[in-house]
């Protein structure tokens, strides 16, 4: 019963978001601080699946930059959760076909966020183009998903080096974020379904380095996530057992 009345609610929230959210990005298309502010209101609904946020960053962080921020992609759930974490001043990468999901897609394109096609090659790698253009020309940060895909507990998959070609190009450094495994933590029919962990680590400079770096880069980012990301699952696990053993 909790699972169908879970799922009745979020079906009228991405309804009422979806719809007002295209009216008011319609009075504002493409600004720069659209999909922070949808992102961290969907990114609210983290409550409803009984899940507790614990979001570290460095302070002001939201007005430094611009940076290209990789995070590591597991599930769906990840729009309830590492949503709530985005920066002001930065716009996500996705794939074209979400535009023509009903209400949310069309809110996602007019929020400002870049589409690609990921089965054009030759546009996806003009995408890296137009992702340090955004940045230089417009001051504006980058979320990507370097595995390129969800992970679904398979653990931290190897990266695609494209995040890597963009932070280069566009000369920023990237900002690794990790967030603590949620695969098969949620339960819609519990009431409470633990901690989820996110962390932004230490910006990676790219200053000096040539294009050839990027998957030197890459490799590096992958291990610090790596780590940072077994160090954090450690600590949702005692803190949820301090929290049952409370209960």
């Amino acid at each position: 019963m909790l699972a169908v009345i879970r799922l009745i609610i979020l079906a009228v929230f991405f309804v009422v978001v979806g719809v007002l959210g295209c009216l008011f990005c319609i009075l504002r298309p493409f600004h720069r601080n659209n999909t922070p502010l949808f992102a961290h209101i969907f990114g609210s609904m983290h409550r409803l699946f009984g899940l507790r946020l614990i979001i570290r960053k460095p302070e002001d962080f939201d007005h430094q930059g611009p940076y290209v921020y990789i995070a590591n992609h597991q599930n769906s759930y990840d729009i309830f959760t590492m949503s709530r974490s985005l920066p002001l001043g930065t716009v996500t990468i996705g794939k074209k076909s979400l535009k023509w999901i009903p209400f949310f897609g069309q809110l996602y394109w007019l929020a400002g966020n870049i589409l690609i096609d990921r089965k054009n090659k030759g546009r996806a790698y003009g995408t890296i183009g137009t992702a340090a253009e955004a940045i230089k020309k417009r001051k504006l940060s980058i979320w990507m998903f370097p595995e390129g895909t969800r992970n679904y507990g398979r653990g931290l998959l190897p990266f695609k080096t494209g995040a890597f070609h963009t932070a280069l190009q566009a000369e920023v450094p990237v900002v690794p974020v990790c967030m603590s495994t949620t695969h098969n933590q949620v339960s819609l029919n519990r009431w409470r379904n633990g901690t989820v962990i996110i962390e932004f680590l230490p910006p990676i400079e790219t200053a000096g380095l040539k294009k050839e770096g990027a998957r030197e880069l890459m490799q590096s980012a992958h291990a610090q996530m790596n780590a940072k990301i077994a160090q954090i699952d450690a600590e949702v696990a005692s803190l949820d057992h301090d929290l049952t053993r409370k209960a």
